[in-house]
């Protein structure tokens, strides 16, 4: 049997387990046998021996099944997160069930090659596991802030991450922060860290009601009247930024002025921050104040506002961006995106 990739999914091959002898092929290839089948009346093909490939570029690539973004329930908040390794994964497996899944499946192997969010998980969890090991004193958001804000979005060669379903550059609605850095990750200069309270703060936000918070959370929490609370300044790694678009043929072009705020942590030495911005579109005009921050002390904190000044695009327009603060030595990486609707 031969499965061949349709558009969607276009050159990604998947080491699925089949109960007949199969071999996956991606589109283009698919689209020449199919060519070929058609064109000749005895058609043949030869099974060859099967080899290993060391060193195949470009990789990594983002999944062409992988979950992509803007988020539908929460636009202010920029999902995916990160992505990290998830295609063909080979690893330990129970002998319970047979390597399909399925149950005429009654093969039993002790080690199976799986792809999904079920494979990139253990990566993540393993590597937050790593880092709390090497920062006890971190706490869950430190350690996603590091693993979002060391993450690369490029080759060594400097060109972008690939959309594997695409051929084209991937985006933040694609990886996120970008593809997973262990090393750089130990290692991050500052943090965006967040406490209990900054959650039911991003509730309140949600104009949660108390029996919502305590659904939620299983505690007694009411937001106060008196406080503003705003998706944008919670302190995420990345920005999501929604905006207004023009309604109807001729209507007026709609500037609008959105202010975010975000509060960084040192957990390196002391050391002076200056921040880069990097747009695609002219859409938005960015201001970061202040442009500079230096801390004197392992685990100061310092806040800076990133003013997004934009006008009207066409609904469904998206645009990215990123932020990033650099000493020298360590680049903490926001990304950013931007969405009309």
């Amino acid at each position: 049997m031969i499965l061949s990739n349709t558009d969607t999914y276009g050159e990604e091959l998947v080491a699925d387990a089949h109960l007949l002898p199969s071999a996956a092929v991606g589109q283009k290839t698919g689209d020449a046998i199919k060519k070929y089948i058609a064109s000749d009346r005895n058609p043949t093909a030869i099974i060859g021996p099967g080899t290993t490939k060391l060193g195949v570029q470009p990789s990594p690539v983002v999944a062409a099944f992988s979950s992509r973004g803007p988020n539908p329930i929460t636009p202010a908040i920029l999902k995916p997160d990160i992505i990290a390794p998830g295609v063909n994964i080979l690893a330990g497996w129970t002998g319970a069930v047979g390597p399909t899944g399925l149950d005429s499946d009654q093969r039993h192997v002790n080690f199976n090659i799986i792809s999904g969010t079920s494979m990139s998980c253990p990566h993540v969890s393993g590597l937050a596991a790593l880092l709390k090991a090497a920062h006890p004193e971190w706490s869950p958001a430190a350690i996603k802030s590091a693993l979002m804000t060391t993450a690369y979005t490029a080759y060594k060669s400097g060109q972008k991450v690939e959309d594997v379903a695409t051929g084209r550059p991937a985006a933040p609605f694609d990886y996120g922060a970008g593809h997973v850095d262990p090393v750089a990750a130990l290692d991050p200069g500052l943090v965006y860290d967040s406490t209990i309270d900054d959650y039911l703060g991003f509730l309140c936000a949600l104009n949660y009601t108390p029996n919502q918070i305590k659904s939620t959370t299983h505690r007694d929490f009411t937001c106060q009247k008196s406080k503003k609370y705003t998706l944008g300044d919670f302190n995420y790694p990345s920005f999501s930024v929604p905006l207004e678009t023009a309604l109807g043929k001729g209507a007026a072009s709609v500037s609008s002025t959105i202010k975010y705020t975000r509060t960084l942590t040192n957990v390196g030495a002391p050391a002076t921050y200056k921040v880069s911005l990097y747009s695609q579109t002219q859409a938005v005009k960015m201001l970061v104040e202040p442009s500079t921050l230096t801390f004197g002390a392992q685990y100061e904190k310092k806040s800076y506002t990133v003013t997004f000044t934009t006008s009207s695009m066409p609904s469904g327009t998206t645009s990215f961006a990123h932020l990033e603060w650099s000493d020298g030595k360590h680049s903490v990486r926001s990304p950013i995106a931007f969405s009309w609707t």
